[in-house]
């Protein structure tokens, strides 16, 4: 496999040579994205390899323009591989869980977030947290669209990637930004009319949002 410049990769690849610079550029890939998982603990993912790389090749050849020389053509491919890896991986997490099953009063799970979770609290201040928690619930059932309830509770308290609670909705990343937005402001609005403080008990539904 010959070395190739950075203009060079450019060139092969949109010219007359771009079946054998693919077939390079996929050794590479493959020879890659194998080193950088299993350093991670990925386990035996070699069978899923080819089709992360398969994913990845087709993004790289239709961003091609976007490469700025600014680091080694091979370093921002392999960079686009790991993504598309990981994407997968976090879909595949998530491919046998619902919204539904993320939603509170299906699952008899107790959501309540760590940041109403004091640990210290005596009896009296647990009590307090769990009436604030289960009155924000009772908001977001009964205030909110249900659009704006399953987008809140999926991505806020079940920590369901935004991008796989889109595909869920059948919507996309900034239309599921604005649902939540108007979600957020909603609830607020509620939560000052009663006198809670809104800040602090929105910030709790946060979560780990990847």
């Amino acid at each position: 496999m010959q070395e190739r410049t950075n203009k060079e990769w450019l060139r092969d690849l949109r010219g007359p040579h771009r079946e054998e610079a693919i077939a390079d550029l996929r050794a590479l890939l493959v020879r890659g994205l194998r080193y950088s998982l299993s350093q991670r603990g990925h386990g035996d993912i070699n069978e899923l390899i080819e089709d992360f790389v398969q994913e990845a090749l087709l993004k790289i050849l239709d961003n091609l323009d976007t490469f700025r020389g600014e680091s080694k053509f091979i370093t921002w491919a392999q960079k686009i591989a790991v993504r598309v890896a990981y994407s997968e991986f976090r879909r595949k997490r998530w491919e046998n869980i619902s919204i539904q099953d993320l939603l509170p009063e299906d699952s008899g799970i107790d959501f309540t977030p760590e940041a109403l979770r004091d640990p210290d609290a005596n009896p009296e201040e647990s009590i307090t947290q769990t009436r604030i928690y289960e009155r924000v619930l009772t908001l977001i059932n009964e205030e909110l669209t249900e659009r704006q309830r399953q987008a809140l509770l999926a991505v806020m308290v079940g920590n369901m990637p935004l991008e796989e609670v889109a595909r869920r909705m059948d919507t996309n990343r900034n239309a599921l930004y604005k649902v939540i937005y108007d979600a957020r402001k909603n609830l607020k609005q509620h939560l000052i009319a009663e006198g809670l403080t809104p800040d602090r008990i929105l910030a709790a539904f946060d979560g780990d949002r990847r």
